[in-house]
């Protein structure tokens, strides 16, 4: 079972997709979470969760502190699943500052036709059989979209090449996990 591991919507329970998602292991998000809050990257935020599938990546920086979180998923069984989800995290606020949580149903190139910027922390989890040039295309599109010193965090298969950076883009590291590869890049 999935949950939201801290912050005002703790130990919510989350749904997941009953297919067509990958969703991030438990102990990836709780090392996730814990760095960028060491860095101090959430409270105020304005995140962007790529690929969303349950939501679970932005719900917990909403969970923690985020201003506002934009889940992006085009398969509408786990969009659906990502608004309840959404639902259930914003009931936990109560009537304290609920951070504004949107979804949007669209593959993520035609979001960034729309999108309304900036952001301050972009997840994308694509696939991991999306191909290596469409996680490129993917970064060089959100780069305009990034305030200055957002954080990227690209998560891949610990086998996938290091992503394509364009730039303005300036890679920081890479953290793995078993079969999991956390990329972190700064928007300059």
């Amino acid at each position: 079972m999935t949950r939201i591991i801290a912050g005002a919507a703790g130990r919510v329970a989350l749904a997941v997709p009953k297919a067509g998602t990958r969703p991030t292991s438990d102990r990836v998000r709780e090392a996730l979470f814990s760095t960028l809050e060491a860095r101090d990257a959430l409270r105020g935020a304005r995140v962007l969760d790529l690929y969303a599938g349950s939501g679970a990546l932005g719900l917990e920086a909403a969970s923690r502190g985020a201003a506002s979180v934009v889940l992006v998923e085009k398969n509408p069984a786990a969009a659906r699943v990502a608004k309840t989800n959404a639902g259930l995290v914003a009931r936990a606020f109560g009537r304290s500052d609920a951070p504004q949580i949107a979804l949007r149903t669209t593959p993520v190139r035609s979001y960034f036709g729309s999108a309304a910027g900036p952001f301050d922390l972009v997840f994308s989890d694509p696939p991991y059989e999306l191909g290596e040039s469409d996680v490129a295309a993917d970064l060089a599109a959100l780069a305009p979209l990034l305030a200055p010193g957002a954080l990227v965090v690209v998560e891949r298969s610990a086998r996938s090449p290091e992503p394509a950076w364009p730039a303005g883009l300036v890679p920081e590291r890479v953290k793995g996990y078993g079969e999991t590869a956390l990329w972190f890049a700064v928007h300059d």
